[in-house]
């Protein structure tokens, strides 16, 4: 269940940062694609579309997706990312074969790199005016 909320956040956070963020938007033009993230046991599966620097998300498996990450289960796919390392922990999974990737891998590093920009931003402490 936890896997399957932190897709549909996903799809929700990348959907507000195509409408929102002119960086993210940069990092999505001339990209005209569908992925897919998933369990092995196909108990759980979204699919995320690129079109026209916006995404969109669906839940169910992609027809014909350019990449898919298959994550050994649900709350593996959880822990691997959430992980506070999660390059460590993906590179470790698809050692494993905890995670297995069809498709153009350059594409998931691409996506890897897109997940930067959906991290809320912590918002810099305001530092009291010191009297003199």
């Amino acid at each position: 269940m936890k896997f399957r909320l932190l897709l549909w956040m996903l799809g929700r956070r990348m959907a507000q940062a195509s409408r929102r963020n002119p960086e993210f938007r940069q990092q999505l033009e001339g990209r005209d694609l569908t992925f897919q993230l998933h369990t092995l046991d196909g108990k759980v599966a979204r699919h995320f579309v690129v079109k026209d620097q916006t995404v969109s998300s669906s839940r169910g498996p992609a027809k014909s997706p350019a990449f898919a990450v298959g994550f050994r289960d649900s709350d593996y796919a959880f822990a691997t990312l959430t992980a506070k390392n999660k390059q460590l922990a993906f590179m470790q999974g698809v050692q494993n074969k905890d995670i297995q990737i069809q498709g153009n891998p350059a594409l998931v590093i691409w996506f890897q790199g897109l997940t930067r920009y959906l991290v809320p931003q912590k918002k810099k402490p305001t530092q009291p005016e010191s009297s003199t």
